[in-house]
């Protein structure tokens, strides 16, 4: 019997199996995931694609959120933790959080829908692969600027104060915000057809 189980267990780690399957089961089934396939405008356009502009306001939503946060924890020693910064200090913190390097966001290709990804976005997949890098992180640097130049640098900062929610709301959400289809309906909003600005 001992044999038997060696061998059990030496075939097993030969297979890849981890030590808790018991020997003579199946196979977990084979998982493959393949680079997304970028469309012309997703791959050359100097600005976001329409369908992954959600996404990449959200992004930003995160990006300012953390930045702001974090400035208005490491304060100086005369002034208390989470006190209100002044303006000098909202615009820089703000100017910061969009020229950063945004190095961590790329796009995926889950079932065939394609999402931006990275910090502050839901993950699609726990096994997929992801293009970061390319022309997504100039482009959330400028949709970051746009935003920032288009709504003030006060408005977004109080916004913050009122939370993170707050100031998803007020940069994507409104009349003109990049998920107002998905806010509303609850499904994403059509891709709208490839704009050539090359």
């Amino acid at each position: 019997m001992r044999p038997l189980l060696v061998a059990c267990v030496a075939l097993g780690f030969l297979a890849g199996r981890k030590a808790e399957e018991p020997c003579g089961a199946a196979p977990a089934p084979a998982r493959s995931a393949f680079a997304p396939r970028l469309s012309a405008e997703e791959a050359h356009s100097a600005h976001m694609p329409e369908h992954l502009r959600c996404d990449a306001c959200r992004a930003i939503a995160f990006q300012i959120q953390e930045h702001l946060g974090k400035a208005e924890a490491k304060r100086s020693p005369g002034r208390k933790a989470g006190a209100e910064l002044r303006e000098s200090e909202y615009m820089e913190v703000l100017e910061k959080s969009c020229t950063q390097s945004w190095d961590g966001y790329g796009v995926m290709e889950v079932e065939g829908v394609k999402r931006l990804t990275g910090p502050g976005l839901p993950s699609q997949e726990s096994v997929t692969v992801i293009m970061s890098g390319g022309p997504w992180p100039g482009r959330l640097h400028k949709m970051c600027h746009g935003y920032v130049g288009e709504l003030g640098e006060e408005q977004l900062y109080q916004a913050h104060r009122r939370g993170a929610a707050a100031l998803q709301e007020l940069l994507c959400h409104g009349t003109k915000g990049a998920c107002t289809a998905l806010h509303r309906t609850g499904h994403e909003a059509p891709a709208k057809a490839p704009q050539n600005e090359l």
